[in-house]
């Protein structure tokens, strides 16, 4: 943000400058043609001048570096992001000269600025500063993929990487993480949820950000037209927000996954990391590797099953897919969730002092959202041929734990609250993974565990970082039960090409069947 600040109050001054010069030499041309003018006056205007840059050039500097970022120059404003950036520029630069000419006019202790010096200092502005962002642009796009990043271990080519639902639980983990590797990151995001996640990136080099639905081809094709590789962690997470609208679960879950991948491939997207969940296994009393069958047993689990399907199938030798099998995600993120068992069941703890677990002798694969992360920038940098359209469970053996486990280790850092079990198993999966194969392909070893996100959930809730663990904006199904929530998921919808996916008889989404 300081290098656009500085770069545009040079370009004010540049402009002023340049007016006054302009206006100089004008005069002189005036002059040589008629020889009854002084030489006397031109010092004089020239003196004038001078004087009038140095008392008046900090004011319109200041005015026009407030009126830019108040219209979103510097925080990536929404409008500022729009297509009418170009019209944005020039009523910001005219709104500050407005203000600039009112106070040199009417202000006493300032001196008159002549007409002419400040019309022309004006469009001599507008040309510079929108010429400045047009230039980074096509400066960006020139060194997008040929720039090397140096003084990093073994220099390798920047890599352009587009995450899709970047500003999600995970995706906002991610992306930083991303940024500090070195890479080029380009989030395409409805932002649902809001922008809080991802705000502070604004202005970052080698940001973007891309406000659009996942469903809408020309965003797509927008946030992946530089990538080399595509992270999906779009979806509609998690079954309860899954069972609100099924039409349009399948929409997101299921139909987009295939257009984007489409259009991944058409563009030449080598890699392309798909966030799929060890719940397709449903219910099991088995050990579960990547071999085994997927039974899933929600209407979630059976769009991420069928996302897969779609996905491996498209592999070939220019386009590499990788499924992802997360655990059952805890932790906090920059976009903090409390729907999820762990998470949820901490903050019942600290504020309500009990947590009440159902059934608790269903077994659970539990992941840390960091590690999550973790794992996704290991398929990035793995050699192409180590994760070609393979498919790895995320997490670690050692973090299989039955759910009543959980509630005792929760008891143990939160000895006041109280556990009460009840009979009646609301969620039926039940499952214990085996992540042998991460490991031995990948060097994947999770480095937090259940204990250690216990303990920053509770340290983030005494602390007053979060407030109300029942707001809306903490839950996926809370937050798209609000109507306009869901009004404005519903306005956009899924290309007609790819409206076969939603149909039951086309895709068997609804009969749960195995695959190896």
């Amino acid at each position: 943000m300081a290098e656009r600040v500085i770069a545009d109050a040079i370009m004010i001054n540049v402009s002023l400058m340049a007016a006054f010069l302009l206006r100089l030499i004008l005069l002189t041309a005036i002059k040589n043609r008629d020889p009854n003018t002084p030489i006397v006056f031109l010092i004089s205007v020239w003196k004038e001048s001078i004087l009038a840059y140095r008392n008046s050039a900090w004011l319109l500097t200041l005015i026009c570096i407030l009126i830019f970022y108040l219209s979103g120059f510097y925080t990536y404003g929404r409008a500022y992001r729009s297509r009418y950036k170009a019209l944005l520029i020039f009523q910001a630069v005219s709104i500050s000269y407005l203000l600039f000419g009112f106070f040199s006019y009417f202000l006493p202790p300032l001196t008159p600025f002549p007409r002419s010096v400040l019309a022309s200092s004006w469009i001599f502005s507008i040309v510079l500063v929108g010429g400045l962002r047009v230039w980074s642009a096509l400066w960006r796009r020139a060194t997008w993929v040929e720039a090397p990043i140096w003084g990093k271990p073994n220099r390798r080519p920047i890599c352009n990487v587009s995450v899709i639902g970047g500003a999600g639980y995970i995706g906002s983990i991610l992306i930083r993480k991303l940024l500090d590797h070195g890479y080029r990151v380009t989030v395409l995001d409805a932002l649902i949820y809001g922008d809080d996640s991802i705000r502070d990136l604004y202005g970052r080099p080698h940001f973007e950000l891309v406000h659009g639905d996942l469903r809408n081809i020309e965003a797509v094709i927008r946030s992946m037209q530089f990538a080399d590789a595509v992270v999906h962690l779009g979806a509609l997470v998690g079954d309860p927000v899954c069972s609100l609208n099924e039409k349009l679960t399948l929409e997101i879950n299921l139909a987009a996954t295939r257009m984007i991948a489409e259009a991944a491939r058409a563009i030449g997207v080598q890699r392309f990391i798909f966030a799929s969940t060890c719940s397709v296994y449903g219910a099991s009393d088995q050990i579960l590797d990547e071999r085994s069958a997927v039974n899933p047993i929600s209407l979630y689990a059976r769009t991420k099953m069928e996302s897969e399907r779609v996905l491996l199938n498209f592999n070939d030798r220019k386009f590499s897919p990788v499924i992802l099998r997360f655990g059952t995600i805890y932790g906090l993120s920059p976009r903090p969730r409390f729907d999820l068992v762990i998470n949820l069941l901490v903050a019942q703890a600290i504020c309500e002092k009990r947590i009440t677990i159902y059934g608790g002798h269903q077994w659970r694969p539990f992941v840390h959202v960091d590690d999550a992360a973790e794992a996704i920038i290991k398929c990035l940098e793995a050699p192409i041929h180590a994760i070609k359209a393979q498919i790895f469970n995320v997490g670690s053996d050692d973090q299989n734990y039955m759910i009543t486990e959980i509630g005792q280790i929760i008891k143990d850092i939160i000895p006041e609250a109280q556990v009460i079990h009840e009979a009646d198993e609301k969620d039926r999966r039940n499952h214990r993974v085996s992540f042998e194969k991460i490991r031995k392909q990948l060097g994947f070893l999770p480095r937090r565990t259940v204990v250690d996100g216990i303990k920053e959930i509770k340290a983030a809730i005494e602390s007053g970082r979060i407030r109300d663990y029942r707001a809306p904006y903490y839950s996926n199904y809370k937050t798209l039960k609000d109507e306009d929530k869901a009004v404005l998921i519903r306005t956009v919808s899924i290309n007609p090409l790819y409206e076969h996916e939603l149909k039951s008889g086309d895709t068997n989404i609804f009969k749960a069947k195995n695959f190896r």
